[in-house]
């Protein structure tokens, strides 16, 4: 998979979609004086870093976690480990009000590289699939789906990361599928955005 983080943004939502997100997050920022955490969740490929990049752009005390930079490569990303690792590494502290330290994975070399420090943190904003899972819902501020449909996605993805991961992700749509199903991710989510409409840079 890519580093997202150096990412730009490759497709825009209309104001409209970001409008009653950051209502919500104006309201929660009001009522909180502890970190206040955002998760984006959805299928690959719906816009989920493109969505996060542009509210960390609008909310400048934001600061942002790519679940790609979590999972344990592609056979061990959506299990019981990264439920494990968003508790030890993001969960806990924050709930602590320490310092955010985890390992980031090197899709490179298969295995997890340097650690990654967020202090001060007022607003985090956590973006991948798996972001909103159950063990999250039960700590965040706000939970955001980005809808997208599987071949619209997979296009994407393609289009971004190149055509040679086109065994990995679809196995990897079967088991993001399986895993939303399990979790009922989408229907427990706050706010549903339609990432199908999304205008491409």
């Amino acid at each position: 998979m890519s580093n997202l983080a150096e990412i730009k943004t490759l497709f825009s939502f209309p104001d409209h979609e970001l409008e009653p997100i950051l209502v919500e997050i104006s309201k929660i920022s009001s009522l909180n004086a502890r970190p206040i955490l955002i998760a984006i969740d959805g299928p690959a490929g719906s816009g989920k870093t493109s969505l996060a990049n542009q509210l960390a752009n609008t909310l400048n005390s934001a600061k942002t976690i790519h679940m790609d930079d979590l999972y344990n490569g592609w056979e061990d990303a959506l299990t019981a480990t990264l439920t494990r690792h968003l508790e030890e590494w993001i969960l806990d502290p924050l709930t602590q009000y320490q310092t955010v330290k985890y390992q980031k994975f090197d899709w490179t070399i298969g295995e997890y590289g340097q650690t990654v420090e967020i202090r001060d943190i007022e607003l985090l904003i956590l973006e991948g699939v798996g972001a909103a899972q159950a063990r999250i819902r039960q700590q965040a501020d706000l939970t955001i789906w980005i809808e997208v449909g599987p071949q619209i996605g997979l296009a994407r993805v393609l289009n971004r990361d190149g055509a040679q991961i086109l065994p990995y992700m679809l196995k990897w749509q079967e088991r993001e599928s399986a895993h939303f199903i399990k979790d009922q991710t989408k229907e427990n989510c706050q706010i549903f955005v339609d990432g199908s409409n999304t205008q491409i840079k």
